[in-house]
């Protein structure tokens, strides 16, 4: 496990209109995801211990951003013959497992990742309601312990985003395992 820190991203660039699969093979677009206050994607897997320690607050502030008008969606782009534990079989396990109720999707190819400049997992990105990157940061000011957390950096940008303000400052890179990245 390498650690690996997010890289910055300008904000404001438009979010990609790039096709993924969801757990059953069917193409899904990320434009059409989007709720009508914005979408939040989120680079992830099921094997990373960063990743792992954030999943269960991703998946409670989902369902607070879903009552904001914010989606999410979750990517995860470790689909590699050397990490079984992110495969789609594996996905699907923890759909179930964990009560995921966004959609999770799977980029084999690598391509959305590469397009987003993700780097790590968990890599998280929030787009306003037109298209345009609001937020690149961490969800909170302590992954690895919850009960040490005190900055919901994630739900305060949320907030802002939909008030109309400025994007906060510093937004602060997010940190995990690297990308498994394939051969090019």
């Amino acid at each position: 496990m390498a650690l690996v820190a997010s890289v910055h991203v300008d904000s404001g660039w438009s979010l990609p209109d790039m096709v993924l699969s969801d757990l059953a093979g069917c193409d899904v677009r990320l434009t059409e995801l989007a709720g009508s206050e914005g979408l939040l994607v989120v680079f992830t897997c099921n094997h990373c211990p960063y990743a792992l320690a954030v999943w269960p607050r991703l998946i409670r502030h989902a369902a607070e951003l879903a009552a904001m008008g914010i989606q999410t969606v979750a990517i995860n782009p470790n689909i590699h013959p050397d990490y079984p534990a992110d495969s789609v079989a594996a996905m699907q396990e923890k759909v179930a497992e964990w009560g995921i109720a966004f959609p999770y999707l799977a980029d084999p190819t690598q391509t959305v990742a590469r397009a987003f400049e993700a780097q790590c997992t968990p890599d998280i990105y929030m787009f306003d309601r037109h298209g345009r990157l609001y937020y690149h940061g961490r969800i909170d000011d302590a992954w690895k312990d919850e009960a040490k957390v005190t900055r919901q950096e994630l739900l305060m940008a949320a907030e802002l985003m939909i008030s109309g303000e400025n994007p906060p400052s510093p937004q602060h890179p997010t940190i995990g395992c690297s990308i498994k990245w394939k051969e090019a």
